[in-house]
């Protein structure tokens, strides 16, 4: 398999050479108004996120009217409801798209979705999304996977419930339909998700082993997991944002409010930083502190001429005199000249 570690959308690179890729996901969070969707795009801007993801769907699209048991969620964040209420509360207008889009690109953020049938990629292609997001739960759809590559742009994966077998067929299914650019999302679809099920080592295991870019779409409470993420490999990190995690929405309980979202821009930025490259050299902010190492001092003064004994000599802070493993090889030898107490240990006062 080819090793493509890197990909563009909109001109900005995303692979591990650079911070990790932030995607503030809107997703139900407008809660029925499109003030809210154009308020949360602006909290995208302002906390430094790259772009903001919609949904794209109706509820006939991505389900059935029907109240069978098949369709009635049983436990968990949406307990009782048919998956027709869920996703006519949820879904945002289609008529809203272009105004939103407009509105980013007039900002200047990025701004795709994820669409869920074929009448909604063909919506987004008349916009000219620059990218789009396979959901987990569409992550099966291998013909939808095709049809969205076949729009030639650069496509997202998320994985979540998905196993190795489903995620290699998917990526086949998008390199089938033409995608040359393709990234992956580990994910766990629960709403929360607990932290522990993330499992993040399986992140530097999936770049290996699908040789494409690799990042997070994370559905835990808090930032923990996202800025973990960036040490085992993620280049793109997706979180759902809203603006009032109270505001009873489908999707709030779970998203981040706008001050955590700055949060993780800029704790996401500094975890890649601190991350570097391979170096045991002294780091530029030791250099003030390198005097203030252990080193061989005498502790009374002495006569020309004596041999260093034991009780003549400490290792003590600063550095100025010889290193402390050289105390062999300073213990027995005459001094050349008379030293006084309180100064550092010295070949130059040796014989």
């Amino acid at each position: 398999m080819s090793n493509v570690d890197s990909m563009f959308i909109n001109g900005r690179e995303i692979s591990h050479k650079v911070p990790p890729y932030i995607i503030a996901e809107l997703s139900a969070n407008h809660n029925g108004k499109i003030e809210n969707a154009y308020r949360i795009i602006d909290e995208a801007k302002l906390a430094g996120a790259h772009a903001v993801k919609l949904q794209t769907y109706r509820p006939d699209t991505i389900t059935l009217d029907s109240s069978r048991e098949d369709f009635v969620i049983s436990g968990g964040l949406w307990d009782g409801r048919t998956l027709y209420e869920l996703y006519e509360e949820a879904h945002m207008p289609w008529e809203w798209h272009k105004p939103l889009f407009d509105y980013a690109k007039k900002i200047g953020i990025t701004i795709f979705s994820s669409p869920f049938d074929r009448s909604a990629v063909d919506l987004l292609e008349d916009l000219n999304a620059p990218a789009y997001k396979i959901a987990s739960f569409e992550a099966v759809d291998l013909p939808l996977i095709q049809y969205v590559a076949q729009t030639g742009k650069p496509l997202i994966i998320s994985t979540g419930m998905a196993d190795e077998e489903e995620i290699a067929e998917a990526i086949a299914a998008a390199r089938e339909g033409g995608c040359r650019s393709l990234a992956i999302l580990h994910c766990v679809s629960g709403y929360p998700a607990p932290a522990a099920d993330y499992n993040l080592h399986t992140l530097s295991d999936m770049r290996k082993r699908f040789g494409v870019v690799t990042g997070l779409s994370d559905h835990t409470i808090d930032n923990v997991t996202a800025v973990t993420s960036v040490a085992m490999g993620a280049s793109l990190i997706e979180k759902h944002i809203t603006l009032d995690r109270a505001g009873g929405g489908p999707d709030d309980s779970f998203s981040l409010e706008p001050e955590d979202l700055v949060a993780l821009c800029r704790d996401t930025h500094t975890a890649w930083r601190s991350l570097g490259a391979v170096n045991y050299g002294r780091k530029s902010s030791e250099s003030s502190n390198a005097q203030f190492r252990r080193s061989l001092y005498f502790v009374r003064d002495i006569e020309e001429g004596q041999v260093v004994l034991p009780e003549y000599v400490r290792s003590v802070r600063p550095g100025y005199g010889l290193p402390p493993k050289a105390i062999d090889q300073v213990l027995g030898r005459t001094l050349n000249r008379r030293v006084e107490k309180n100064t550092p240990v010295t070949e130059e006062v040796l014989n």
